[in-house]
């Protein structure tokens, strides 16, 4: 923090909304008031992750047929790799005519395709489940899977150890202040706590590992693969951080 910044706090004379209450920094009560930010991180617990398929025909009909095949191909994959019903949830999923534009669809006109269809889920597991998860799901024809979502099930408690560091912060940039200053630093009188936007600050916990080996028709996507090993993913690391504004009491 710039230290002329911290002066003019210092010796500002103004009044501060505390409740019903008015902290009044004058000569009577000295005050030094701090602004600062920190952070707090966690390894991700939590990880959903996005799993599904795009697919194209000949015609509606056999499209439609198809591609209900590899879909519930890759919900049973899922199950029976212990998935509960309620970890899995539909995002999308349609069926639309392509139009000849662009050089991949006039290729595919050529080819004789004139439908895709598309689906995909959130599957929410620990975060050690992920690989496993895409491993089983893309196995089973999820060939346009891979996106997952980082969290941390106990937001909250990261987010108050952001705050409990930035104001332990706040307090001893004030004691360095009021050394220098020759007096001796009081009691916290005010405080308030401010989350930055996100974006701003830290991790947004996103992680992509998008992977897509799609096939001109869905006919070519029924067979499981074999033998393979799921894939090598680590969590991601959360940030949250804090920022406190923190009025303290000079003597």
């Amino acid at each position: 923090m710039n230290p002329s910044r911290l002066l003019a706090s210092f010796f500002l004379v103004a009044t501060l909304p505390l409740t019903a209450q008015q902290i009044q920094i004058s000569k009577e009560n000295k005050t030094i008031a701090i602004n600062t930010s920190d952070d707090a991180t966690a390894l991700a617990d939590t990880a959903i992750v996005t799993v599904g398929f795009h697919a194209f025909g000949k015609d509606q009909d056999g499209t439609y047929a198809d591609a209900t095949r590899v879909s519930n191909a890759i919900t049973t994959a899922l199950g029976a790799g212990g998935l509960p019903k309620e970890a899995i949830q539909s995002v999308q999923q349609s069926l639309n005519p392509i139009e000849p534009n662009g050089d991949e669809n006039k290729i595919r006109y050529a080819q004789g395709i004139r439908f895709e269809f598309s689906q995909s889920w959130h599957v929410t597991v620990p975060a050690d489940q992920a690989a496993n998860v895409l491993h089983l799901a893309i196995t089973a024809g999820a060939n346009d899977s891979g996106d997952i979502q980082w969290q941390f099930k106990n937001d909250d408690s990261l987010q108050a150890e952001a705050a409990s560091k930035a104001l332990e912060h706040a307090r001893q940039i004030a004691e360095r202040m009021a050394q220098g200053l020759g007096a001796k630093l009081g009691s916290l009188i005010y405080a308030s706590n401010q989350t930055p936007p996100r974006g701003i600050f830290g991790n947004l916990g996103f992680g992509n590992v998008m992977l897509n080996t799609e096939n001109a028709t869905v006919a070519a996507m029924g067979g499981r693969v074999v033998n393979l090993k799921p894939l090598a993913i680590s969590p991601e690391r959360i940030t949250k951080s804090a920022t406190v504004y923190a009025v303290f009491a000079i003597e």
